[in-house]
């Protein structure tokens, strides 16, 4: 699912008038039909409903919407903000449809608004701005978002809540911005969505399908898009049946130190319930007899180091190199790993500890073999690439490193950005909160290793790898809820995920 900027949305806009033909208004109409039907199914008739509408075709649709709830009986009272005395025609011709309609309360509001009561029992529909606004609110309008936001009653945002910006709200005014309890977005998601601070203002988001044009959506560029399952299952290779382990790669983890033997364990399990036809573990001397009895089915080679990494080990014989989970960051891995890294030539999936030691040392960053992954949490790529105000900044600082590093990129958080060298943002639909727990990232890890080894691309390791990595947390999260689920237990629902995609 394609997620594209504001300007875009207008574009869709335009060619799907043009090229369905479908007039505007038919469009608007057609969009409010969905919306009534969305707000209907959750709320009944009993619920007294409040629309704020402005003066564009955020507005419209909330008129339209308005006069196709009172038809379904429901008690509306309608605000239009008309304070500049210009609506864009398609809310003209809505506020007009409105008017005629006795058992709508409609007011239009030119200058002096007087605040109607609102109970916890109101639903309140905002229809104020949607995704064309380009700067923060202010003046009577940011009021009346301070008013709703005061009140008790339950919020619905058409498409976009009013005063949040589609893409970047650095320096937007957050006490001007609706608090929404759902929002509604038509046809596609926008990219604020998916940022945790501006969670607050969206609450709970669905996509409704308005029938934009399908050709339009397929032709326009954009470098933002949600992994879908129809997607992910595409990129599954089926097994032949006189495959032999041979054709699923050999996989090589280098992990752990004193103390966490457990986070080499959670990457190795996660690896080999990934399909990998084998796998060699590369840790210190005293991790040893923890491997060996805890994941029978690895490779253990030891360092001759007691207690870490402290010796680069040959990856010639490897499809794929992990690095990272409890590898710790004394004086002696930092040195094995920067070696290990320059002289490898082998894709490598690097976290964790892996990821501190090259904050330390950006320049080692250039040394990186071809088609390697970085999956650094938000901490860790701010260490890699200096402070960030917000989720947008930092998803544009990863775009960057990407780009300039030549890796894919995994930003992981709820929503995932898979990035890639060339600025494309792929972001994951699955996991939840239960996942946020230690040794979550080693299971990443272990996962997309498993891909790389098998022969798929960077591109597609890392997209395939972080959306089971969800949906198994996603199965865990059924099974047993959130509060009490830890690292092992992903692991333990990665098989039952594998068989969700491959069906």
């Amino acid at each position: 699912m394609k997620i594209f900027p504001s300007s875009s949305i207008k574009k869709l806009d335009a060619y799907t008038i043009e090229n369905e033909p479908i007039a505007s208004i038919d469009l608007m109409e057609r969009a409010a039909t969905v919306l009534t039907k969305a707000i209907t199914d959750r709320w009944n008739t009993e619920t007294p409903v409040t629309i704020f509408a402005g003066p564009g075709n955020n507005g419209g649709d909330a008129l339209a919407v308005a006069r196709m709830m009172a038809e379904k009986g429901y008690k509306i009272e309608v605000f239009l903000f008309n304070t500049k005395g210009e609506l864009s025609p398609d809310c003209q011709t809505n506020k007009e449809l409105v008017e005629m309609m006795e058992e709508v309360k409609f007011h239009e509001i030119s200058t002096q608004f007087v605040p109607p009561v609102l109970t916890p029992d109101h639903l309140v529909i905002d229809g104020l701005f949607g995704s064309g606004l380009n700067k923060p609110l202010s003046g009577g309008f940011a009021a009346v978002v301070k008013y709703i936001n005061s009140s008790p009653a339950m919020v619905v945002a058409i498409d976009i809540p009013s005063g949040l910006m589609g893409e970047e709200n650095t320096f937007n005014v957050k006490a001007n911005i609706i608090r929404a309890d759902v929002t509604f977005s038509l046809q596609l998601p926008k990219l604020a969505f998916l940022f945790a601070e501006n969670t607050e203002f969206v609450g709970e988001w669905e996509v409704l399908d308005i029938q934009l044009s399908e050709d339009g959506i397929e032709e326009m560029e954009t470098n933002y898009e949600m992994l879908e399952i129809e997607q992910i299952r595409s990129l599954i290779k089926p097994r032949k049946q006189f495959a032999h382990k041979g054709n699923f790669g050999h996989a090589l983890l280098i992990a752990g130190s004193k103390g966490m033997a457990g986070a080499s364990v959670l990457a190795a399990r996660a690896c080999l319930r990934s399909g990998v036809g084998l796998l060699t573990v590369h840790a210190p001397m005293c991790n040893n007899d923890i491997l060996q009895t805890s994941i029978p089915e690895a490779i253990v080679e030891t360092d001759i180091n007691e207690t870490c990494f402290a010796v680069p080990t040959d990856t010639d014989d490897y499809q794929a190199v992990g690095i990272g989970p409890g590898l710790g960051r004394n004086e002696e891995t930092e040195a094995a790993l920067l070696e290990q890294l320059e002289h490898c030539q082998t894709p490598v999936v690097v976290d964790a500890d892996a990821l501190n030691i090259l904050a330390n040392h950006r320049h080692a960053l250039t040394h990186l073999p071809k088609g390697s992954i970085l999956t650094p949490h938000p901490k860790e790529l701010e260490r890699l690439t200096g402070k960030c105000q917000d989720s947008y900044e930092r998803l544009m600082k990863a775009c960057e490193l990407a780009r300039a590093a030549h890796v894919h990129i995994i930003l992981k958080g709820a929503y995932s950005a898979i990035i890639t060298p060339e600025g494309k943002c792929f972001f994951n639909p699955t996991g939840n909160p239960g996942m946020a727990t230690g040794g979550s990232g080693d299971v990443l890890t272990g996962v997309i290793l498993a891909l790389l080894a098998q022969g798929y691309s960077t591109e597609e390791a890392a997209k395939i790898g972080t959306y089971i990595h969800g949906l198994a947390g996603d199965v865990a999260q059924k099974k047993q809820g959130m509060i009490g689920m830890i690292a092992s237990d992903i692991i333990t629902c990665l098989p039952t995920a594998w068989q969700l995609v491959s069906e």
